[in-house]
């Protein structure tokens, strides 16, 4: 989810990369590894799991393509993005899931109506640039894509409340492109649990059980970014097909819920999955997890005082994030939960999913989407071979969704679309609510 945009706090580049290395020597190492990255990323995608982009193009611009040139920048906009063509390329992007979000409160027909106008947005921004986009559906297409030097551009869905409990809706949004779902945000769903909702359920409730049983016959991808530990596990047990997350970071390194535990992690690592990682710092770091537990509240009350001045908002609050400035993370420490991730899941487990234009804040070093190289630089400097950076970059992801195509092909043989509805297989729940944050 976009974030309102914040102050990024400037540090010198000393700080990132190895300790105690600075001066010309450093900087031309990174440049030789740099170079290498390039090399490899010209031979194996770079796939990241998710940008909110589109979420952004909704905010700013009502979805009007003709009011942004992405072709141009939009670094300098007046609420900058971290994405556009000029960096994407820069950061050789290969393939990209653009984030299709809708907040966890339109659980009905408004947040279906939001799903597909993202859906739109999604493909006319892809078609309004064919020379850099090109809709992919499959495995086969993200490598024919990057192979002609374009950017396969594939929709993930951000909450399963875009369905509105409806299987029906499930499957017309896999017909209009959708290849993952993450089955809630913030707040918990009338079949789902979030990590950051109130436990209505104790994991799925028989709704959702067929809501993972009918993207595996679809071959969408089930993301399990943002939900309980108990829907984790729940998934896990009940998928024919590997399961990822889209957007999470390994709880074991920053104790936020919206990570990966390491028990699950293993569960992952078992049944063919994929984790990952997420930029955003309260992600990374606990003492910016921290921070967060008390800018989101003092950035959502300031957005009460002044509810239809997006510009008086972002100016209050960077004044406050003045007097209270933001711990510094860095892109070593995102290295890090890649690190980890890699230990416990084994290094078929782990990719990118970097959450930009989700987050206001970002680590030093990773500030938009130019800065892929660099992370990937420090992972060979770290020891990572070439071949484990092709699957980080992307190699990993496209063996989850060969893998998914394989078990949807497999069961569409074996069964028809399922005609379950919500009120035939769940007792109806009266969520309460859950505060909505950002990412």
């Amino acid at each position: 989810m976009r974030a309102v945009p914040v102050l990024v706090l400037m540090v010198g580049l000393g700080m990132v990369g190895s300790a105690g290395v600075a001066g010309p020597p450093a900087q031309a190492d990174q440049a030789q590894l740099e170079a290498q990255v390039r090399q490899i990323l010209r031979e194996s995608p770079l796939i990241d799991g998710h940008n909110d982009l589109a979420e952004g193009l909704a905010d700013v611009f009502g979805n009007r393509l003709d009011r942004v040139d992405l072709r141009a920048g939009t670094s300098t906009l007046e609420e900058p993005f971290q994405t556009d063509i000029p960096r994407l390329r820069q950061g050789a992007v290969g393939g990209q899931f653009w984030s299709a979000f809708v907040p966890s409160e339109l659980d009905g027909p408004a947040g279906v109506q939001l799903v597909l106008e993202q859906i739109d947005v999604i493909k006319r921004m892809v078609a309004k640039h064919p020379d850099t986009f090109e809709l992919a559906l499959t495995a086969a297409d993200i490598e024919r894509i990057h192979r002609a030097g374009r950017v396969a551009s594939l929709i993930g869905i951000e909450g399963g409340q875009a369905i509105g409990s409806s299987l029906a809706v499930l499957r017309q949004t896999f017909a209009c492109g959708a290849r993952y779902m993450t089955l809630t945000h913030w707040r918990s769903l009338r079949w789902v649990d979030a990590a950051t909702g109130e436990p209505l359920h104790g994991g799925l409730t028989q709704f959702g059980r067929e809501v993972v049983r009918e993207m595996n016959r679809l071959g969408m991808l089930v993301d399990l970014s943002h939900v309980s530990d108990a829907v984790m596990r729940d998934a896990l047990a009940i998928s024919e097909a590997p399961v990822i997350f889209s957007h999470s970071s390994a709880r074991a390194v920053c104790n936020h819920v919206r990570n990966v535990p390491d028990d699950i992690l293993e569960q992952v690592a078992a049944r063919g999955g994929l984790v990952m990682v997420n930029f955003a710092p309260g992600f990374i770091s606990d003492e910016a997890r921290l921070y967060d537990e008390v800018a989101w509240p003092e950035h959502d009350r300031i957005s009460k005082l002044y509810p239809d001045d997006r510009a008086r908002v972002r100016t209050e609050f960077a004044a406050w994030q003045t007097a209270h400035p933001a711990p510094v993370v860095t892109l070593a420490q995102v290295a890090d939960h890649l690190d980890h991730i890699k230990r416990v899941a084994g290094i078929d487990h782990v990719g990118i999913g970097s959450d930009f234009d989700g987050i206001g804040r970002t680590p030093v070093g990773l500030e938009d989407v130019s800065k892929y190289p660099a992370l990937l630089a420090e992972l060979l400097r770290r020891g990572w071979t070439p071949a484990e950076i092709k699957k980080v970059a992307g190699q990993n992801l496209l063996r989850v969704l060969r893998d998914a195509e394989k078990v949807a092909a497999r069961l569409q043989r074996q069964r028809r679309p399922s005609e379950a509805h919500i009120e035939d297989l769940d007792r109806p729940a009266q969520p309460r609510g859950a505060v909505e944050h950002q990412q």
